[in-house]
């Protein structure tokens, strides 16, 4: 195939159409009009054999000229343009035939005209062919070319030459044709070529191929094409070549980038409450495909979780969130000032793009000259760019921080299209980064409420050695509900409180607050802890109500009380008697540890429902612990997790406990680290407790009878017994406590009267009988014989009070120890 240039190759176009001699019906005429020579072809087209038509006036085939009534002779106004004439066919019905005269000869004698016809229709089909290839050829703008055998140009047209802006393009490669070509479409070969050679090898299509470059007319505008290739052969199947179609689609190429450059900053920015990973989020959203680059600075007091204030952000400090990337280079290396890593702060120069949009509020465009060199002059400080875009983060009107998107590689700088579309992603990113300080307000104040609300140290207690964890959940989830306590009760008998609330946040931390504050108040009243449960049940019910009438008042907030529905274990161990008993409102059960065997168990307890929803009773359970035994208290949070079933994490949490002559920090340590490895989108507590007893050194016991003889007599063993002890200083003050305790129990119950000495950190005196009718203080008048025994205990002890037992009550009092005894004789 031999290269031509554009007109060249329109004239070059097969021109036979209908009226071509070789293939439309002809007849001779003479000077006089008549018929000399019919053809085939007219025999054919007309019905007409030529002995029907030899020697006669062609005339006298015509019916009319198209448009008009009359046909005039074809001598009267021979043409050599085709003329449409109607002309009746053999079976009657006339014809729209095509015609044209040609001359043959002038001297008058023998064969003067060539009448050529055809088909009307068929000429104008082909002269509609004939204008439309001349226009792809001259006037289209679609871009043509074509290439030989071994996939080199031979022709272009017009739209194509002025697109290439240059004639020498015969022999180019497709490769050669435009500047930093690049194939976008994927699973395509690497280069043009090499699709062409596909598509001429097995002869099939390829359809809007997309592919960038720069045409050599504007090598400085990147521009995109939707090529189409097919093989060229001709009507004996030898192949010729392949041509190729073009068209330019850049602006409609860059809007389908853009919006699906939207949509996915819609899927991908903003997937969780962190700000450092929604700047990272943004930027691998734009880069490379809109920048080469982006910095993400936020203000300093967003980051502390504070609202922003109205106006500009100028002057106001600068923290990196996410430092400049492009190809090949990290997160900072392109960050101005240089080196700045993400957590640090930035000043801008008031002169630079940033510092102007930090003081106008507004974006600003910055595009750099270039040097002698080709190369941009960037300030110093400063990434080396093309251009730059300054974009404000703004929140509710307010400003929040920067984002600053660099050109480096993309030549072209920032239309008013791509600022608009900047503008949409720096807006979605806002409104993510202001949802996490919100978040992180809320976090941090949910979190400081909880921790002031939650024991941030426990006091040693003599019956029980203790250790515990609290794990707040990931701040993604928020912090939960979650609480423990231990609380010191009389009789040197302790309560140990686990629980949870439903849900996350400030609510959950306060209602847990609530719940603890309660827990701690019934707990002083020395109440059993099924009956301890029951009154937590009943004001966590009411508590609800009142809710439910005030939210119909109110609008916002959650829809119910949120300690509806909380888990509670409740259980008081005595070191006395190695009783603990526990009861339970839809908690999961503790881990029990034998001392001798390590063998861990769960205790038959009966589950009871969650707090506020009533209905039915809760049960306590009664279970006797021999010193050194393990209890493992704990929510759900640390047994369970979306990775996780609940049994999955109790049998991990039993291979733990088995080991549980180990320290009880350590236990708490490897329990946290091996079923808490990582962020849990749940809160955990664990309470470890190890059971002491009492031994009978500590403890005196003395079963009186209901006489008053007995008052004198309790007097001397209790002095006799502190004698033992070496706590002479406190015998006139026990004598007192003693004889008006016992005295009041003889005079107001019935049956047996027990007394009992307990010396811990405190001295404890207790008295109890069958009687259920608690004594109390008051005022007694001058004249009064009565009533000052109580008032005197009260100001001669540290505490006194009553609980109740199954078979009655008991009245104790403690006194403080003198300082040189305590400490060291309760450790005896």
């Amino acid at each position: 195939m031999e290269p031509c240039d554009a007109m060249d190759g329109a004239d070059g176009v097969d021109s036979r159409g209908p009226l071509d001699v070789t293939r439309a019906a002809t007849a001779v005429l003479d000077a006089r009009g008549r018929v000399l020579g019919w053809s085939p072809a007219a025999e054919e087209l007309l019905g007409y054999e030529a002995r029907d038509v030899l020697g006669h006036p062609a005339d006298d085939l015509l019916a009319r000229r198209a448009g008009t009534g009359e046909h005039p002779g074809l001598r009267e106004s021979p043409s050599t343009r085709s003329v449409v004439l109607h002309v009746r066919h053999r079976d009657g019905n006339a014809l729209r035939i095509a015609t044209t005269m040609v001359p043959v000869s002038n001297d008058g004698s023998g064969p003067a005209w060539l009448l050529v016809a055809a088909d009307s229709e068929g000429l104008a089909q082909w002269e509609a062919q004939q204008a439309m290839l001349q226009g792809l050829v001259t006037r289209s703008s679609v871009g043509l070319a074509i290439y030989n055998t071994d996939m080199r140009v031979v022709w272009i047209n017009a739209e194509l030459r002025r697109e290439m802006g240059t004639t020498q393009y015969v022999g180019a490669s497709p490769d050669e044709m435009l500047l930093n070509g690049e194939i976008l479409s994927p699973q395509y070969p690497p280069t043009l070529e090499e699709v062409m050679r596909k598509v001429y090898a097995d002869g099939e299509p390829v359809i809007d191929l997309h592919y960038g470059g720069r045409a050599p007319d504007e090598p400085d505008h990147d521009r995109v094409w939707s090529c189409s290739y097919y093989r060229l052969q001709d009507d004996e199947g030898t192949l010729l070549g392949v041509c190729e179609e073009s068209v330019d689609i850049t602006d409609r190429y860059r809007a389908q980038q853009r919006l699906g450059l939207l949509v996915r900053a819609g899927a991908r920015i903003g997937t969780t409450l962190d700000t450092a990973r929604t700047a990272r989020e943004l930027a691998e959203v734009a880069v490379p495909q809109f920048a080469d680059a982006v910095t993400v600075d936020l203000s300093e007091t967003v980051l502390d979780g504070d609202q922003s204030t109205s106006g500009t952000t100028a002057g106001r400090r600068m923290i990196r969130m996410w430092g400049a990337t492009g190809p090949g280079r990290g997160p900072s290396s392109m960050s101005g000032p240089p080196h700045v890593a993400a957590g640090q702060a930035i000043d801008y120069p008031a002169a630079s793009a940033q510092g102007r949009s930090l003081s106008s509020g507004r974006k600003v465009l910055e595009i750099r000259a270039e040097t002698g060199t080709g190369d941009p002059a960037p300030a110093a400080g400063e990434p080396r760019f093309h251009s730059c875009l300054a974009v404000p983060l703004r929140a509710g009107g307010s400003p929040i921080g920067l984002v600053t998107f660099f050109r480096e590689r993309h030549t072209d700088p920032f239309d008013e299209g791509e600022q608009d579309l900047a503008d949409e992603l720096v807006a979605r990113t806002a409104v993510c980064i202001d949802n996490a300080r919100r978040f992180a307000r809320e976090h941090t104040a949910a979190l400081r409420l909880q921790r002031s609300l939650l024991p941030r140290s426990l006091p040693p207690q003599t019956a029980v050695e203790l250790a515990y964890r609290y794990l707040p959940a990931d701040s993604g989830a928020g912090v939960g509900g979650d609480w423990f306590d231990v609380i010191p009760l009389s009789g040197t008998r302790v309560g140990l409180v686990v629980g949870d609330v439903v849900g996350h946040g400030l609510g959950a931390a306060a209602t847990m607050g609530r719940l603890r504050t309660s827990v701690r108040v019934l707990a002083q009243l020395d109440l059993a802890p099924d009956e301890l449960l029951t009154r937590l049940d009943h004001l966590v019910g009411q508590s609800a109500k009142e809710w439910a009438m005030v939210r119909g008042e109110e609008d916002g907030g959650p829809e119910e009380d949120e300690a509806l529905g909380a888990t509670c274990l409740y259980a008081v161990y005595d070191p006395v008697t190695g009783q603990c008993s526990m009861a339970r409102a839809g908690h999961p059960l503790p881990a029990v540890v034998d001392a001798e065997s390590g063998f861990v168990s769960y205790p038959d307890l009966p589950a009871g429902p969650p707090l506020g929803l009533g209905g039915l009773p809760y049960e306590s359970t009664d279970l006797q612990l021999p010193a050194g035994s393990l209890l493992a208290l704990f929510t759900n949070g640390l047994v369970q997790s979306s990775a996780r079933d609940i049994d999955a994490g109790l049998d991990r949490l039993d291979e733990i406990l088995a080991d549980h002559r180990r320290p009880l920090e350590e236990l708490a340590d490897r329990a946290v680290s091996t079923l808490l490895p990582g962020p849990s989108d749940d809160d955990a507590a664990l309470l470890l407790v190890r059971t002491r007893r009492l031994d009978r050194y500590r403890v005196a016991v003395w079963e009186l009878a209901a006489d008053p003889v007995m008052v004198g007599r309790a007097r001397a063993a209790a002095t006799g017994q502190l004698g033992e002890w070496g706590l002479d200083d406190v015998s006139f003050t026990t004598e007192l406590i003693v004889s008006e305790l016992v005295t009041n129990a003889i005079r107001y119950a019935d049956g047996p009267i027990l007394l009992r000495l307990i010396r811990d950190q405190t001295l404890i005196c207790e008295v109890s009988d069958s009687g259920h009718t608690s004594p109390h203080m008051r005022h007694a008048a001058s004249d009064d014989e009565g009533g000052r025994g109580l008032f005197l205990i009260a100001q001669m002890t540290e505490h006194w009070g009553t609980r109740y037992t199954p078979t009655g009550k008991t009245i104790w009092a403690e006194q403080d120890l003198p300082p040189a005894d305590g400490a060291s004789r309760a450790d005896r």
